[in-house]
């Protein structure tokens, strides 16, 4: 008999990508959950994956209470239920921002938790809420904190920048040299699944990220090596282009301060501490994780 997997969130880009990843290999129980307060589950499963969250929330909208609830006391509820259920193992996907909101160097996991925002403060209390509980024995918890991920069925910032180039437009951040990780999606349902495997691996946090940070211009590069379109890379002043994303914070304009700084900081995340722990390499590189991507954008 196949081992039953509940899987949380599953209807969001993660849990898409993570049932057709395990499809055939376990019986998986897709849930929907919302915080509710009081509330109790019954999870009758071998292993638990909470994906269930809410998101970033870029246009800022947001009610802080709504970070809280969904990503701090929903996890503790699913987490008690677990240390009350028969399932031995428990995959909590936390993020990197719980950590850190810039990065200087490379982000460990030996950093020291300093987050800004709702939503990174939300799932670093949600961490140290799972960490703080005693663990019965046979029990195996992951924390994971993956930088920003990517795969079919992505629209994020990498979909803004394939519609730049895919309309021929010129880059003009050129002048910004930066470096930062990427994870795609098959390299995340890989460490998952890894994880429920592989009972040797000590319960922990680890960061998740591809092998090799690249650059924005080196993104730009590879998108019209997927379009077959040649790169026009403009090398406009920085203190200009942050003027007009200031602009852009108030008008409302597609380039604002925010989006600015997803395109062209650094962020560069060590995922040697999982890859050490599972004992394999992660099987996709990061440019040809990127080119899949930009690919299943032409669909």
């Amino acid at each position: 008999m196949r081992n039953t997997i509940i899987i949380t969130g599953a209807s969001g880009f993660v849990g898409q990508n993570l049932q057709q990843y395990l499809k055939g290999l376990y019986d998986i129980r897709a849930i929907s959950v919302r915080y509710i307060p009081n509330q109790a589950f019954n999870l009758k499963a071998d292993a638990v994956i909470h994906l269930a969250s809410k998101a970033h929330d870029l246009k800022k909208v947001s009610n802080p209470s709504d970070y809280y609830e969904a990503n701090y006391e929903l996890t503790k509820q699913v987490f008690d239920a677990f240390l009350q259920s028969d399932a031995t193992v428990f995959i909590f996907l936390s993020t990197v921002k719980a950590v850190a909101d810039t990065v200087q160097g490379i982000l460990t996991e030996d950093v020291v938790p300093n987050p800004k925002t709702h939503y990174g403060i939300s799932k670093q209390q949600a961490e140290q809420y799972v960490e703080s509980q005693e663990l019965p024995l046979g029990k195996r918890v992951y924390i994971l904190r993956p930088c920003m991920i990517h795969g079919p069925g992505n629209k994020g910032n990498l979909n803004v920048l394939y519609q730049l180039v895919s309309k021929g437009l010129p880059w003009p951040l050129g002048e910004f040299k930066n470096e930062r990780s990427f994870l795609s999606v098959e390299n995340l349902c890989f460490v998952i699944k890894e994880l429920l495997e592989n009972e040797a691996v000590p319960s922990g946090i680890y960061n998740v990220s591809d092998i090799e940070a690249l650059s924005t211009n080196e993104l730009i590069h590879l998108l019209g090596q997927s379009l077959g379109k040649k790169n026009k890379i403009l090398n406009i002043r920085s203190s200009w282009i942050r003027k007009i994303a200031k602009l852009g914070d108030t008008l409302h304009l597609p380039l604002n301060s925010e989006r600015l700084q997803k395109l062209t900081e650094n962020y560069v995340v060590s995922n040697q501490k999982i890859v050490i722990a599972i004992g394999k390499p992660l099987p996709i590189e990061s440019k040809e994780g990127l080119l899949k991507t930009f690919d299943s954008f032409k669909k």
